[in-house]
């Protein structure tokens, strides 16, 4: 599956965008301008979108990766 088509999935099953996680994120203080915040490991989003938006390990590890810059 490509990473767009995990973005596309993602997207359909909650009804928000890469940025919309990005901004949800934010708030949570997962993220500080647009960066990972300092300590925030890969489990603990993965955490976060599992038990909130019911993703599973892949698709959260999919928006912890578009987090980090991957868009392709």
């Amino acid at each position: 599956m490509s990473f767009q088509a995990y973005l596309d999935n993602i997207k359909a099953k909650t009804g928000k965008t890469g940025e919309d996680f990005k901004k949800l994120a934010e708030k949570k203080k997962f993220l500080q301008n647009g960066e990972l915040a300092p300590k925030v490991k890969a489990g603990d989003i993965v955490s976060w979108l599992k038990e909130e938006y019911e993703l599973g390990h892949g698709h959260a590890m999919a928006i912890f990766a578009y987090f980090k810059g991957k868009r392709d």
